[in-house]
């Protein structure tokens, strides 16, 4: 059965969403805060840049609402009340992550400044001594949780994994930019999305740190 023409719509919403976030994320961007803001830019930067992807994703969930297409399927009970937690705790977890590594995400860093500082080390702890790039498994286990499944989310959400994972891609080179051959190390011992659960990584850090 073709997928219905509406498919269209959340489908364009989705590329200009994703065009907006990948520029509001790229370097030029954050230098164009940092020349306005200065030393302000890194505490309020984030929250900007959450705030516009919270704001601007709502419109794709109204979309969705209006014209998901044919149901695929729905979980039954009590797997739709698992599915709904799994994707609290993935969540909760994804915040753990950002507090394991906030430095990554300071402006200054990523644009070079400073870096003569113990304070843009690359200082893996925390969940980076299992995994590389929690994020990403945290928005696949996000989207893929969802507990039922249309036409139209289905195509939205395989887009998404795509966007999620060249994003990542693209972090990761950013990320060697920034700490250079130690992160190349870290690479070699620590999986991108599937945890190594059988061992902490040999550089991990203590959280006391």
């Amino acid at each position: 059965m073709p997928i219905d023409s509406t498919s269209l719509y959340p489908v364009i919403y989705l590329i200009g969403f994703a065009a907006l976030h990948s520029f509001l994320a790229s370097l030029p961007a954050k230098r164009i805060a940092k020349a306005h803001f200065g030393s302000k830019v890194d505490p309020w930067y984030p929250i900007f840049f959450s705030a516009v992807a919270a704001i601007t994703i709502l419109p794709l969930a109204v979309i969705l609402f209006f014209f998901p297409g044919q149901l695929i399927y729905i979980l039954p009970s009590p797997w739709i009340w698992l599915a709904f937690a799994a994707q609290i705790v993935v969540g909760l977890a994804s915040l753990r992550a950002f507090l394991d590594a906030p430095h990554r995400f300071l402006i200054r860093a990523q644009l070079g400044e400073g870096h003569s500082s113990g304070e843009f080390a690359l200082g893996i702890r925390g969940i980076y001594c299992w995994i590389r790039d929690p994020f990403l498994l945290s928005g696949f286990l996000l989207i893929w949780l969802t507990p039922f499944m249309t036409e139209n989310l289905l195509l939205v959400y395989l887009l998404t994994t795509a966007y999620l994972f060249m994003g990542s891609v693209h972090w990761e080179s950013r990320l060697i930019r920034q700490f250079g051959q130690k992160y190349i190390n870290y690479q070699k011992e620590v999986r991108r999305m599937i945890p190594t659960l059988k061992k902490r990584w040999k550089g991990c850090q203590s959280m006391d740190r």
